[in-house]
């Protein structure tokens, strides 16, 4: 198993997993699965409360001395919500869908929030001394038949922060 900073990586084994036995379920059941999998999920918050994504996010912005070494896909909640609608209504819909608009490290997030909120005080350097973890493509033309135009992570990223500021987490 893989591991980083020392914990197992039990979150993303456990929706392995899960996802594992839905679809052989489906299979013995001969039941028509879709299944969405979303990269690290930005945008406005619904909820009262502070989400993983959004606490990434939020610690950027509230005085993180150093930024992590690590590459995530981003995507923004509203696409994620999009697509599960999609996924029911569009006859063609099947098998599994990874939606992520960008793949990015977190240098990369912390420039982009940088430009778009110049006074921030953030983090300039890497946590570590070692390479940065390198980004990856996911393909997007599955995605696009459902008719998902992925909205860009500079949106999901000041969406976010005004969500984190209306909800009372950040004060700028």
């Amino acid at each position: 198993m893989s591991k980083t900073s020392g914990h197992a990586l039990w979150y993303p084994l456990s929706k392995t997993l899960a996802e594992d036995a839905a679809w052989k379920f489906a299979k013995e059941k001969s039941i028509d699965l879709v299944t969405i999998n979303p990269a690290m999920v930005i945008g406005p918050l619904l909820q009262p409360t502070l989400n993983t994504s959004a606490a990434a996010v939020l610690s950027l912005i509230k005085g993180a001395q150093t930024y992590p070494n690590v590459t995530f896909g981003w995507v923004n909640v509203k696409d994620v919500a999009n697509a599960h609608i999609q996924a029911f209504e569009v006859p063609s819909a099947n098998g599994r869908y990874c939606l992520v608009e960008r793949v990015s490290h977190y240098s990369e997030i912390v420039n982009i929030i940088r430009e778009l909120y110049p006074a921030f005080q953030l983090p300039e350097k890497c946590a570590d001394d070692k390479p940065h973890v390198p980004t990856y493509q996911v393909l997007k033309e599955k995605v696009k038949n459902l008719g998902i135009e992925f909205i860009p992570v500079e949106v999901s990223l000041k969406e976010t922060i005004e969500s984190l500021k209306e909800k009372g987490f950040v004060d700028f």
